[in-house]
């Protein structure tokens, strides 16, 4: 049996493994930030043995489990709304913020599909999105006295990972997208302050 775990792994592998990974991610049993960090795992891995780790606690067959419903709309006026640890994201959700504040943290989250679009409008507020670095963002919008803003190291992608679309209009306003390193905390403050030795 060792043998067997010891023998080298093809490319083909570790691309059944990256799939069987993500069919997991989409049924809830794994975070974002964990699919990513798996999906290194797996296309780091060179024999079986390695390759079998990748898909450790997970079962054999990927078999339907209750979902939570979708958090399509995200509300906050005169007030805040924080999206934190294992929630759902849909394809698509619009997040609207007027006198207050949104906090989007999508590394614990359950992603719907492979392209996930999150619309924001942001008018005397803000919206925050929290991602693990190595996922795909992709920001654009319009700002009329308020940003649309990219942080943190943009690490390239991982293969395998969902896009992540944010588009946003901000009215003396904006929106932040966060790319937090693993292990990270996300709080904007923290993640705002430059590294120190």
């Amino acid at each position: 049996m060792s043998d067997e775990l010891d023998l080298r792994v093809s490319d083909a592998q570790r691309e059944e493994a990256a799939v069987a990974l993500r069919e997991h991610c989409a049924e809830g049993r794994l975070t974002l930030e964990e699919l990513s960090q798996r999906l290194d795992e797996a296309y780091r891995a060179r024999t079986a043995g390695e390759l079998a780790q990748v898909l450790r606690e997970l079962p054999a067959e990927a078999a339907p489990r209750r979902r939570r419903s979708p958090k399509r709309f995200t509300i906050a006026i005169f007030g805040g709304v924080e999206r934190r640890g294992r929630w759902r994201v849909p394809r698509r959700s619009f997040v609207l913020t007027l006198f207050g504040g949104s906090d989007l943290d999508l590394r614990q989250a359950e992603i719907d599909s492979d392209v996930v679009t999150i619309w924001t409008f942001a008018l005397f507020g803000g919206a925050d999105v929290y991602v693990p670095e190595g996922v795909e963002v992709d920001a654009a919008g319009l700002a009329l006295f308020g940003g649309i803003d990219e942080h943190g190291a943009d690490v390239p992608a991982r293969p395998g990972t969902p896009l992540v679309r944010v588009r946003g209009l901000a009215l003396f306003g904006g929106t932040d997208i966060w790319r937090v390193p693993p292990g990270g905390r996300a709080d904007a403050l923290e993640l705002s302050r430059p590294s120190r030795p």
